[in-house]
């Protein structure tokens, strides 16, 4: 499993038709909309490696209005929820 965080920048007035084109790409888990230097925030998550080559800079790069991705490819994933489930001895 291949995993990555895009931050994205966007035209001002296509934020949100940006965010919709960019959730609908195949791979695109979520789409975040943040505050600070960038406007968007995309979790991609992908069987393959290769196929993040093919989402990000063919797919979310080219979305109308988009202007700069930025991104961070994920090693491990930490999780509280999953931490918990560790110690869970089934006990109510």
């Amino acid at each position: 499993m291949a995993d990555a965080v895009v931050l994205i920048t966007v035209q001002s007035d296509r934020i949100s038709q940006a965010a919709q084109a960019i959730v609908e790409l195949e791979g695109v888990r979520d789409v975040y909309s943040v505050a600070g230097d960038v406007d968007l925030v995309a979790i991609v998550s992908t069987p393959d490696f290769d196929d993040l080559a093919r989402i990000i800079p063919d797919g979310i790069a080219k979305v109308d209005g988009v202007s700069a991705t930025q991104t961070l490819m994920a090693f491990r994933q930490y999780s509280a929820k999953d931490d918990a489930a560790a110690f869970d001895l089934g006990v109510d």
